[in-house]
């Protein structure tokens, strides 16, 4: 294995670094010893490296999941392709590698050549102006050699994509379908079924593991990479949604594909669903403390929802009654309408018998009725921890030097010794944890900057005060800001704020607003190593801006999660019953993990220099404060303003020349 870790690193034309060879001899020992490994690698280890050498050295089949897009891309477009041929002459084999995505991420061609009645379709032919998008689309798919694959393809409008796509609910198969010889998806799950890396997502491994339904290719071992987002992202994938549109579009094609009486009383079902949830919406947008968690069924929705769950049972018996169809085409449309209607049932069915150990809450702004489970560890644990080694790694899996706040939520078994699994499954609480730092010097590269002067943060957003402090530091920096906030509002009041303020000055305000795209915003911001860039939680992680571009990052309160985030509130709250702390085992760690992933955004090189300011004085004066400060990376502290000032007014001085 240190022989084809030479050859890999030496093929990208990097340096053998020690915390990429502990990392890469402690996969590749959990690999042969088949036992579970979480790993801390700090930025700038070479963690993938570090990872995909062992799993090619290994010679079994091995599954990646990432949670971002961008880390995919990272491993399939760049590292895999750059080591390949000199692990092959390494090892003396043909190496294999492929992604694997959801059935919804490649294009359905029973679809885009099915019947212009579709409702999916019928949106499009509504809005005229989408029929150029759809037009391109087609083009693309016709050339010879395409992928199919969303993120290949030309960009086109959201609508247009859904109506020429399918779930995987709602796919009859390749074997059914007319098109089955020439499906995107299938081509891509065969090349997948021989590889020896498949790289996925979080998303699909989560759904595979919690429906206990294969979806993903075989495999003798599981990394996880950004493994700090799991358990949020199988929390995600499980969560039950149901909107009045999902219930309308699947009484749409029932009535297509099985008119009657039965779908006539589905249509009217949807209906007075649809009008029930439009009441209820506006009810809670009237009176905000009607809203957060639904203890149950609101009393308003029941008779309605029970209407949508009984006849959508009524159709799906009909339909499995109704075994005649051979068409190829109609057999694919008729397993669309199927498991569009299926889906809402099951969801209904859910909602009505929501449990305990679940959150149900109504979310005003896209008008949708949410059902979460409180904790997917157990899930995990046996439908994962058991079934093969896993090896979970990320730059921040610790809090306050602890693995095991994330260790338990992944499912592992910490601190218990009477736990009993059956024999031959692998034991989730054979776990190695390990850190193996980071290569970079952050006490000499970076500054923590802690004021204790400024106000405690309240409801309102940002304080003037800390938008005050925050203008001095950005003009001390000459801009070179990543300032991120914990909320939409604290990015209003800082944009009008500091537009105002820095409008003399030659700093560009670059501002995140809702649905942007978070790859556009960096690569502005780091073009113009002058500019601020102004953002919330999604900027907190996996942004990479080495160089002069990224001299501070502020940060406006430590990110606790809010009060009325139901699934957060719910944990919290169980714990607390439990004798526990709420704010200990839940906010706590999740608010470390957060802020590790925020600070970590200033030094992504040994040449980078900078300040972190994390403008909320609780950092400072609160008990917690030390738990939080020994989960970042360990910069050199002060709280004095003006020794922050210096540095940064120095290093703009010097980058300006």
């Amino acid at each position: 294995m240190r022989k084809a870790l030479d050859a890999a690193v030496a093929a990208i034309g990097g340096e053998p670094r020690a915390g990429q060879i502990e990392m890469a001899e402690a996969v590749a020992n959990a690999l042969s010893d088949r036992h579970h490994l979480l790993v801390q690698a700090g930025t700038g280890t070479g963690k993938s490296l570090a990872y995909l050498v062992p799993a090619l050295v290994h010679g079994k089949k091995v599954l990646v999941a990432t949670a971002t897009l961008a880390l995919q891309r990272q491993l399939v477009e760049r590292d895999l392709p750059r080591i390949k041929p000199a692990l092959e002459k390494e090892l003396g084999r043909d190496l294999t590698f492929a992604v694997y995505k959801g059935v919804g991420n490649y294009l359905c061609l029973q679809k885009m050549n099915g019947n212009p009645d579709d409702p999916d379709m019928e949106v499009m032919l509504e809005i005229g102006a989408l029929e150029k998008d759809a037009k391109k689309l087609r083009d693309w798919a016709q050339k010879p050699g395409v992928s199919g694959d969303k993120d290949d393809a030309p960009e086109v409008d959201r609508r247009v994509w859904l109506a020429n796509s399918t779930s995987g609910r709602e796919c009859v198969g390749k074997d059914d379908c007319a098109f089955g010889s020439q499906c995107f998806s299938a081509a891509a799950k065969a090349k997948a079924q021989t590889a020896d890396v498949v790289v996925t997502n979080h998303t699909l491994l989560a759904i595979e593991i919690v429906d206990s339904h294969p979806i993903l290719p075989e495999r003798d071992a599981i990394i996880l990479d950004e493994a700090h987002e799991f358990m949020d992202r199988t929390t995600q994938a499980v969560t039950e949604e149901l909107t009045a549109g999902r219930v309308e579009r699947a009484a749409k094609l029932a009535n297509k594909h099985m008119p009657g009486k039965a779908s006539v009383a589905f249509q009217k079902a949807a209906d007075k669903f649809a009008e029930a949830l439009a009441d209820f919406g506006d009810d809670i947008r009237n009176d905000p403390s009607k809203g957060g968690r639904l203890p149950e069924i609101p009393a308003s929705l029941e008779a309605p929802l029970r209407a949508v769950k009984e006849s959508s049972q009524a159709v799906i018996a009909l339909i499995n009654a109704d075994g005649d169809v051979i068409d190829p085409d109609s057999n694919a449309e008729r397993a669309r309408c199927k498991g569009a209607v299926n889906e809402v049932l099951q969801t209904a069915t859910k909602m009505m018998k929501s449990k305990a150990h679940q959150v149900m809450w109504y979310e005003p702004t896209f008008s949708t009725l949410y059902l979460a489970p409180l904790t997917v560890s157990g899930v995990l644990r046996e439908n994962l921890l058991t079934k093969s080694p896993v090896i979970a790694t990320s730059a921040t899996l610790s809090v306050g030097k602890s693995f095991d706040a994330i260790a338990k939520s992944i499912g592992f078994v910490v601190n218990a010794e009477d736990e009993e699994f059956d024999e031959g499954a692998v034991d989730p609480a054979n776990v190695q944890m390990l850190d193996v730092g980071s290569p970079f010097d952050f006490a000499n590269q970076g500054m923590l900057y802690l004021p204790k002067h400024l106000p405690e943060p309240g409801r309102d957003g940002p304080s003037k005060e800390v938008l005050e402090e925050l203008a001095e530091l950005i003009d001390a920096a000459g801009g070179r800001t990543l300032a991120l906030f914990s909320s939409w509002r604290g990015v209003e009041m800082a944009d009008e704020y500091l537009r105002k303020v820095l409008a003399e000055l030659p700093i560009k305000v670059i501002t995140q607003r809702r649905g942007d795209s978070v790859g556009a915003l960096v690569e502005k911001f780091s073009d113009d190593p002058t500019s601020i860039l102004i953002g919330t939680l999604s900027l907190w992680q996996g942004i990479d801006v080495p160089g002069p571009a990224c001299t501070l990052v502020a940060i406006d309160r430590i990110p606790f999660p809010r009060p009325d985030e139901p699934v957060m509130a719910a944990r919290a709250a169980e714990a607390d019953e439990a004798g526990g702390s709420g704010f200990r085992q839940v906010s706590l760690p999740r608010a470390a993990l957060l802020l590790a992933q925020g600070t970590g955004r200033l030094i992504r090189s040994i040449d980078d220099r900078g300040v972190v300011a994390i403008l909320d004085s609780r950092i400072v004066h609160k008990s917690y404060g030390n738990i939080l400060l020994n989960s970042m990376p360990p910069f050199w502290r002060t709280n004095d303003p003006d020794i922050v000032r210096e540095s940064l007014l120095r290093l703009h001085q010097q980058y300006s020349k």
